[in-house]
């Protein structure tokens, strides 16, 4: 079956065709660009316009309903944060206490190639707040120390160079810590907890010295280990406890770090057990107290670890000093560190630091921590409901005698296998350097 087609008297159908299928090509053509564009547009939905401009008839992407679609809208980019732009602005060395809640974070430093922790969350909340002038090595960042994955810190300090409202301030740096936030300071605290996750907060900040470090010019850090008390004897942890009191080598109550480590003394300069206002079940809450001037990887946890041990009556007191003794135990018996999330760095002590913040910030604090302490407290509500309704369910009234329960096969710390010596670790690093 074949189809006629009619000519006009000039005979030019045929060419018409051509044009219009040339420029029906050349609109699918601009309109396949204007989709990928409009792929990347910043806007929510598709800007319409009306038809009363005839040149854009075949300018814009015509949408299913036959409308114009604005083709004016500009590429969505993702927000970067540049301190380039206000490095000439004065700035002043300060310091700033934060606390944080650890559950949620891989540890404080960010060298730990795991998202979150905390010191990336406050390093996106300086650049969000254009508080950072330049990158971190120019702000001459310096850190209290490391806490661990689940850790929690209520005095942590971080110390670096931040934008400053004072003039002069660039110049007058070995002076300007002397001038208070009362000459008009930005409102550090009230302005980074306003950028900062809801479990992590700045509580103050005081101005230093350039010369200021917070990981070198703190005096004393302590920590402290909240436990239940269980059957556990604490007549016997504090005997043990009191022999870690003064200067030793700890080699035997840290994961060893041969490579960046080689002098594994330290000093500590109190060590306290004492009972909290909180109890559970009949069970109540008490806290190890330990200071010192610093601390070694994970030495708090395996210190803890050791004297749950002499608290179940599974070690004797003496336990400690066998393993404080390098001489005669040069190999760390292995055993399992005391978990995580109970540790808490509580504070960290400087020379002449006062950390302030304004009033407003002060009562945001006050109420932010309130509130997390009743979603706190209404957690530990229903996890205790929960509890009643299993423990009922399967015939029982209380936990009874579960939350003391011994470890019956314990073996000896003196019997178990170590782990290699600082010695055999270093000899292993230096063949492998030579291979």
């Amino acid at each position: 079956m074949s189809t006629s087609v009619d000519y006009d008297s000039t005979g030019s159908l045929p060419s018409d065709i051509d044009s219009l299928r040339k420029r029906v090509k050349e609109l699918e053509e601009e309109n396949a660009k204007l989709l990928h564009h409009l792929s990347e547009c910043c806007c929510n939905e598709k800007l319409r316009c009306g038809l009363n401009d005839s040149a854009a008839t075949g300018k814009n992407l015509v949408d299913g309903n036959g409308e114009l679609i604005r083709k004016d809208c500009k590429p969505k980019n993702k927000k970067v944060y540049s301190t380039g732009s206000i490095e000439h602005l004065p700035t002043r060395h300060v310091a700033l206490r934060v606390i944080y809640f650890g559950q949620r974070f891989y540890g404080f430093a960010s060298e730990s190639q795991m998202d979150p922790t905390v010191e990336s969350e406050l390093f996106k909340a300086l650049e969000k707040t254009r508080l950072l002038v330049g990158d971190r090595k120019k702000s001459q960042y310096s850190r209290c120390g490391r806490t661990d994955k689940g850790v929690s810190a209520f005095g942590q300090v971080i110390a670096l160079f931040l934008r400053s409202k004072l003039k002069g301030t660039t110049e007058n740096n070995k002076l300007h810590h002397e001038f208070s936030q009362q000459d008009g300071e930005i409102d550090y605290v009230r302005l980074l907890n306003r950028a900062l996750p809801y479990d992590i907060r700045v509580t103050g900040w005081s101005p230093v010295p350039v010369d200021f470090s917070a990981r070198f010019s703190c005096l004393a850090r302590e920590y402290k280990y909240f436990f239940w008390r269980g059957y556990l004897n604490i007549s016997a942890m504090e005997y043990a406890g009191k022999k870690f009191i003064g200067e030793h080598d700890f080699r035997n109550f840290c994961k060893m770090d041969a490579l960046n480590v080689h002098n594994y003394c330290r000093r500590i300069s109190s060590f306290e057990l004492l009972p909290c206002n909180k109890s559970f079940e009949g069970n109540q809450l008490w806290v190890i107290k330990v200071k010192g001037s610093a601390f070694l990887w994970h030495q708090v946890r395996c210190m803890v670890a050791v004297l749950f041990m002499v608290g179940q009556g599974l070690e004797s007191p003496e336990i400690i000093d066998v393993l404080l003794s390098t001489s005669s135990t040069q190999r760390k018996p292995q055993y399992t560190m005391a978990p995580e999330v109970p540790l808490v760095l509580q504070s960290c002590q400087f020379e002449g630091l006062r950390f302030t913040c304004s009033s407003d910030a002060f009562q945001a604090l006050c109420v932010h921590l309130e509130n997390e302490c009743r979603a706190y407290e209404l957690q530990a509500a229903i996890h205790h409901e929960a509890l009643q309704s299993f423990l009922l369910e399967n015939g029982e009234s209380s936990l009874g005698s579960r939350m003391g329960d011994k470890v019956t096969s314990h073996i000896p710390l003196m019997s178990r296998p170590t782990e290699p010596s600082y010695e055999e670790r270093r000899a292993k690093l230096k063949l492998g350097e030579e291979d």
